[in-house]
């Protein structure tokens, strides 16, 4: 079973935040993140879907154990790895000339 708590560390360390980062991000209170870990809480999932958002990722993938979730081209598969490297901005630029293909 997933550890949520390690999880969400995880993410937020992938992107060098802090949890008032990701409140910021997310539109929860940093009161409420820090809770979580000094209580040791597990989000509610509406909460949880606001910091996968946050993160640029789903419920889905937050859950995922594995590449056996998905079910992805390899040409897809590339597409995602390269467009991980880019900034927000450039993401949003990327997908902005996407939808007007």
């Amino acid at each position: 079973m997933i550890d949520v708590l390690k999880e969400i560390l995880y993410y937020r360390q992938q992107k060098g935040w802090t949890e008032y980062q990701l409140a910021e991000e997310s539109g929860l209170t940093q009161s409420t993140i820090s809770s979580w870990y000094r209580k040791n809480m597990i989000p509610s999932i509406p909460s949880l879907e606001k910091v996968c958002n946050a993160f640029g990722i789903t419920l889905s993938q937050f859950f995922s154990t594995g590449d056996e979730n998905y079910s992805l081209t390899s040409r897809q598969k590339e597409l995602l790895k390269e467009a991980g490297h880019l900034t927000d901005e450039q993401q949003a630029a990327l997908i902005a000339f996407f939808r007007t293909l």
